[in-house]
């Protein structure tokens, strides 16, 4: 069957899409950086737990404290990308949505789940006892089954061809499990999560809590989670790359100037982040590792076109030219970065903040 029978018509846009590209990309990489630190951070935190050791008690404290915080913060943030993403590519992530609906609406749930048990690992710390290992992995369960339900979308609305499953299975249960580069897209994810959290913790003690005499062993602890889990972030990106199909792979691997640059560079940064994570280089390691990540969001988005260049170009879109709301929302965007900034700077602070 011909996969484009499947796809709605683009609807037209009211300005120019790179404007929508270009906020969806600020907004994303804000997004991307927060919801990596919830979801590492709540992972570390399990794993100590886990192991039990009484001296590890002021890392999960102190994660207790800020993960309610970056909750808030990713959901919020991802809110703008999702829509921006709706914009430009509205025909295929609708469609996605509406194949896997159970799963897609289920993430509101899943949410409010997470976000209640990290508030209660938060408030009843002292109180809760043993019963924080059970608060905690209550959390970290409903957010990487998030972050699960969100690669099958984002890659679901990437393959029109297997669509047609629909009609084997028409009540919103479908999973993106014919895709062979869903898992280990989804475990480069959460690799990269515990990395980035584990550079945030270092960052924190490094700046934050640095007239506490204890806290450089906390730096050194955050460096060596980023540093570890960043290689066995580059080995699963290594079996992410072999599971992307073939016309995708070639343009990563020298079919195209732009994407083997990118890839190419955003791969030697992230190997010298490494490097400089070993050393306990903070600040250098953190430059390093923002640079890798937006150059590797900006490849995503060049790999999603990929994806989709036998059905679609975006910038083929009509465009209305109605450029009233796009200047509403600038206005409306500043002022919320304002407000943002504040609540971030009211967050990091090292005594405890409650609402």
């Amino acid at each position: 069957m011909d996969p484009t029978n499947f796809i709605p018509q683009a609807l037209p846009i009211p300005v120019e899409w790179g404007w929508f590209y270009l906020f969806q990309m600020l907004t994303f990489i804000l997004h991307i950086l927060v919801m990596n630190v919830m979801l590492g951070a709540s992972i570390i935190a399990l794993v100590h737990h886990l192991r039990g050791k009484a001296e590890t008690e002021p890392l999960t404290k102190s994660i207790s404290v800020k993960l309610p915080f970056t909750i808030a913060f990713a959901v919020n943030f991802g809110v703008a990308p999702l829509l921006f993403i709706q914009i430009l590519y509205g025909q295929f992530i609708y469609t996605s949505s509406v194949l896997i609906a159970v799963y897609w609406l289920s993430v509101v749930g899943l949410v409010i789940i997470a976000y209640a048990s990290a508030y209660i690992y938060d408030f009843s710390y002292v109180s809760l006892g043993s019963l924080r290992t059970i608060f905690i992995a209550v959390t970290t369960a409903c957010l990487l089954a998030t972050a699960f339900i969100y690669t099958n979308n984002m890659t679901l609305m990437l393959s029109p061809a297997l669509w047609e499953t629909y009609f084997d299975n028409p009540w919103g249960t479908l999973l993106n499990t014919l895709d062979p580069s869903v898992l280990p897209r989804y475990l480069h994810f959460v690799a990269s999560s515990v990395a980035v959290a584990g550079l945030a913790l270092a960052l924190f003690y490094r700046f934050k809590v640095k007239n506490d005499p204890g806290a450089q062993r906390w730096v050194r602890h955050g460096m060596n989670w980023y540093a570890y889990t960043t290689m066995v972030q580059m080995a699963l990106g290594l079996w992410f790359l072999s599971a992307l199909p073939e016309h995708v792979t070639d343009l990563l691997l020298g079919g195209s100037l732009a994407h083997t640059l990118i890839f190419v560079t955003g791969a030697t940064i992230g190997i010298f982040s490494i490097s400089n994570a070993l050393s306990y280089n903070v600040g250098t390691s953190a430059i390093l590792s923002l640079t890798t990540i937006i150059l590797m969001i900006f490849l995503r988005d060049l790999v999603r076109d990929a994806y989709l260049a036998p059905y679609f170009q975006v910038s083929d879109r009509v465009v209305t030219g109605e450029y009233l709301p796009l200047v509403l929302f600038i206005l409306t965007l500043a002022a919320g970065l304002c407000v943002v900034a504040w609540m971030l700077r009211t967050a990091a602070t090292d005594s405890e903040v409650r609402s």
